[in-house]
């Protein structure tokens, strides 16, 4: 056997460059799985999944056991975005145009008016609080907006299951509100740096963008579901390929042309969702299991960005401003927006409460740290610590929130086995599950005497950890998940025989 020592100069191949990267990889695999395996335990702790990320993170960094040396803000800042675009992808994948098109005026509204109103409030209180004028508005602009990732994180991650409507908001808001989020902290540094003074100029730019990256993530949209659906492509593990890189394009294009990247993505993914695309739900996978990697590496990473050393000295004034954010300035802002619409005062509540901050506004503060501003780090840990209390305070008392709003809706059970038709080819039928509740016209029928359409069948009828064939004398049970195979015309009438699909 070979010594572990090079013979020249004698080194360890760990001290080597090389080396040195695959201790860096043992390290933050580890990590990786070790917050995937504590994850079941801050969920039922109900504490979102994201601080555990964040806390690793820290463990794992040149201050904590793992010695991961790491203090790269630019490529943190590449690194967090590109994990963005793999999470809105995602979110639009499983975002509906109905749901979008039903909540659309309170989620611009909280998009836009929202996210400047919560950054002029906290600046205000950030500064009465002691902080001066710069450091104010740039902690304002920078956690102004709420976060995809912690939103899909909580929601969709922890298996809260809220009102459609409320959901929705709460989901398109955290999609839709980047964009003025990345242009107020981008004038803050730039008046900070430099003493530009935002002009107003902003109020047709913001619209623009958003009007820029809402037409560029339709349009190649459209073009990728055209593509998947006549390019004849036999390959299965080829087509999620296709759907990555249209994500990609329409970041950059939009970008390019000075519109919002993130909402194009998001678009992107709404109408490849709604889109016909072949073997839909294994491509719906991948992008799922490749926004969950995006978030725990994205978290991870953020945390090695953090010295330990350098929070205490902020530790009192960045616990201060979170909770500032959490109670007063996200709250009072969200019910004056939503004011004009109509939501109960239990909903307007919950959503105020809901204002998760997450990995964006990290990202977003490395801004003043690359662009060299005086204070960019003390800044960077300030909202490090608003961040985290974004996340006990707010995230971890979702589910008590929900319920004392009475907004969240029973999830169901998920299905011990489960059917789907795969094809590579447009169908005109389609395998959809339906969990049976006591009230559907179908509890307790034998199939012979369910009425459904000509072209509807029942596949398939699980219960429990049985999976029972679909005979004309098989009865349906509470509890029970059905598979119906139907046409896209014949769910209306199913709906009313089965009640509300479980997948859509």
């Amino acid at each position: 056997m070979t010594s572990p020592a090079i013979a020249s100069g004698g080194l360890t191949l760990a001290q080597t460059e090389p080396g040195a990267i695959a201790v860096a990889l043992l390290v933050f695999g580890v990590l990786m799985c070790l917050s995937v395996l504590g994850s079941r335990a801050f969920e039922r702790r109900g504490v979102p999944i994201v601080l555990l990320f964040l806390i690793l993170g820290i463990l794992g960094g040149s201050e904590g056991i793992g010695g991961i040396p790491f203090e790269n803000y630019h490529l943190a800042f590449r690194l967090g975005t590109i994990a963005l675009v793999l999470i809105l992808l995602d979110g639009g994948l499983n975002t509906s145009v109905s749901s979008i098109r039903s909540t659309l005026g309170p989620s611009v509204t909280l998009a836009t008016v929202g996210v400047a109103g919560t950054a002029g409030v906290f600046a205000l209180c950030a500064r009465a609080l002691g902080l001066t004028w710069h450091e104010a508005i740039l902690v304002g602009a920078i956690v102004s907006s709420t976060d995809a990732a912690a939103v899909f994180a909580v929601l969709r991650g922890g298996r809260l299951r809220l009102k459609p409507r409320v959901q929705s908001t709460v989901e398109v808001e955290s999609c839709l509100n980047d964009p003025l989020a990345v242009i107020l902290t981008a004038s803050a540094v730039a008046w900070v740096a430099g003493g530009a003074t935002p002009g107003w100029s902003l109020l047709y730019e913001i619209p623009l963008q958003l009007v820029i990256g809402a037409v560029v993530g339709a349009a190649l949209g459209w073009a990728s579901v055209t593509l998947l659906r006549w390019s004849g492509v036999t390959t299965i593990g080829l087509l999620p390929v296709v759907t990555l890189g249209s994500a990609f394009a329409s970041f950059g294009l939009a970008t390019v042309l000075d519109g919002s990247g993130f909402l194009a993505v998001f678009v992107t993914g709404v109408m490849l969702g709604k889109g016909h695309i072949p073997y839909r739900r294994g491509v719906t996978r991948v992008h799922d299991a490749l926004a969950w990697l995006a978030q725990v590496s994205m978290f991870l990473m953020l945390g090695l960005l953090v010295f330990p050393s350098r929070l205490w000295p902020v530790a009192g004034t960045g616990l201060a401003l979170g909770l500032v954010l959490a109670l007063v300035a996200r709250p009072l802002v969200a019910v004056l927006c939503l004011l004009p619409f109509r939501f109960s005062a239990r909903e307007v509540t919950f959503l105020g409460w809901t204002g998760l901050r997450g990995a964006v506004p990290i990202v977003l503060a490395t801004f003043p740290v690359m662009a060299g501003v005086p204070g960019g780090e003390r800044v960077f840990n300030i909202v490090f610590f608003i961040v985290v209390v974004s996340t006990l305070v707010p995230g971890a008392t979702i589910r008590a929130a929900a319920r004392m709003c009475r907004v969240g809706e029973p999830a169901p059970a998920a299905p011990e086995a489960s059917i789907e038709m795969l094809s590579l080819r447009p169908l005109q039928g389609e395998v959809r599950m339906y969990q049976i509740g006591p009230d559907v016209a179908v509890c307790d029928a034998a199939l012979r005497e369910v009425s459904l359409p000509e072209s509807a069948s029942v596949v398939m009828v699980v219960r429990g950890g049985q999976v029972i064939a679909a005979r004309g004398h098989t009865v349906i049970r509470a509890g029970d998940h059905a598979y119906v195979f139907m046409r896209p015309e014949d769910e209306p009438q199913v709906g009313l025989l089965f009640g509300q699909s479980a997948e859509g």
